[in-house]
């Protein structure tokens, strides 16, 4: 069964569609007042009066279309925008004086709001375009334009054209931040994939090989082409070429959405298990556990994990330090970590082995091993010297961002 497993981030864009939406309300008020105030100075309010109830009633019915990006539809810019060019234009008949004083138009400063929804909408190139319509609009509600009037003019321009500009880099970072997700999620469900070839496949063949070589006849020859399975297998895991994970960026929504291969039968939320109960079944004539008195509580994904690496590591044990090789396990519950030490008096490992392993494509340690636990967000340390034996030590946090849940 696929699982689609939504993480919502909210888009960049957002806060600045509600700072727009609280602009619009504020700066539709204080135009509003500024005129009240100013009553006794028009000669035509009526003209003034009708304009503004225009004006707010348009701002409150419209204030959903300033919500988001996708309800900013084109038509109710260039709506806004005329609106806001009227009542620039039309000030001058409200006012027989607003040409020769440098006192606001009708719109007053709302006229920016207009502005500003270009430059979230489209980016810098619409908001030059809206910065100068309302530019031209000014100057000719001037007539002869003063210093004052050009300095608004330039400063509503550069501002806009800003803001776009920013949108626009904004909205460039988030295309890039989705694309290194989807790569981050691709590696981790890949690395995924791969531990469970190796803990299972791969470890049958080589078994295959190994046993048909000792046994010779026409075993051996299935052992040779078992061998050469596991040859081509190992390839084909470490070349990448393991079906990715699938995540995706909903643009309308701001989401990203993960899609995981899961078993139908996989709860969504597992709970959390005494991770004494996994390991103790590896307890036996040759290998040893060691645990605490109290269960060691972790989320059932981690736990199994967990206890993944550990059987990884007694694998390495198994085939690398031989059949009369002895192993102990020792399970501690620290405060804020979880540490798993797993020893053998085994030959040890050659100096610079692991690195040749990997590179011939023997991914035990890498994937089964260290991919697991960071994933849990812990560490794996490996340390051995030769003729006495190996030390693998697994550290999961107690709080921990892992792929396989947190950890309490």
């Amino acid at each position: 069964m696929v699982k689609r497993v939504r993480v919502v981030r909210m888009s960049v864009e957002q806060p600045l569609w509600r700072a727009l939406t609280a602009y619009r309300v504020l700066t539709m008020a204080y135009a509003v007042l500024l005129a009240a105030f100013a009553r006794h100075d028009y000669e035509r309010p009526w003209i003034a009066i009708t304009f503004l109830s225009l004006m707010a009633v348009w701002t409150l019915a419209t204030l959903p279309k300033v919500g988001s990006a996708a309800a900013c539809t084109r038509r109710f810019l260039g709506a806004d925008l005329a609106l806001a060019l009227i009542g620039i234009l039309v000030t001058p008949l409200a006012d027989l004086q607003a040409q020769h004083v440098d006192g606001p138009t009708l719109p007053s400063i709302w006229t920016a709001g207009s502005v500003l929804a270009f430059a979230i909408k489209g980016g810098w190139r619409w908001a030059g375009f809206a910065s100068s319509l309302v530019a031209v609009a000014n100057l000719i509600e001037r007539g002869e334009p003063s210093r004052d009037t050009l300095h608004n003019v330039m400063l509503v321009w550069v501002a806009s054209i800003a803001i776009g500009y920013v949108v626009e880099v904004a909205r460039a970072s988030e295309r890039t931040l989705a694309r290194a997700l989807e790569i981050e999620a691709a590696t981790r469900e890949r690395e995924r994939l791969a531990r469970d070839i190796h803990d299972g496949v791969l470890q049958v063949l080589a078994m295959v090989q190994r046993r048909g070589a000792a046994i010779g006849g026409e075993a051996a020859e299935l052992g040779r082409m078992a061998g050469e399975q596991e040859v081509a297998l190992r390839t084909l895991v470490s070349s990448g070429l393991v079906p990715p994970t699938r995540l995706s960026e909903d643009a309308s929504e701001g989401a990203v959405v993960r899609t995981v291969e899961t078993d139908e039968d996989e709860p969504a939320d597992g709970g959390e298990t005494d991770l004494r109960t996994l390991l103790a079944p590896h307890a036996g004539s040759r290998t040893s556990f060691a645990e605490p008195g109290a269960p060691v509580l972790l989320p059932s994904a981690a736990a199994a994990e967990l206890a993944a690496a550990v059987g990884a590591a007694l694998d390495n044990v198994r085939v690398h330090a031989g059949e009369g090789a002895q192993a102990w396990i020792l399970l501690e519950d620290w405060p804020d970590e979880v540490v798993v030490t797993v020893r053998d008096d085994g030959p040890g490992i050659p100096e610079g082995r692991l690195a040749q392993a990997e590179g011939e494509g023997r991914l035990g340690v890498a994937l089964s091993i260290r991919g697991r636990l960071r994933d849990l967000g812990g560490t794996a340390e490996l340390i051995s010297v030769p003729g006495q034996g190996t030390e693998v030590e697994l550290k999961v946090p107690k709080v921990s961002r892992g792929k396989a849940g947190s950890v309490r």
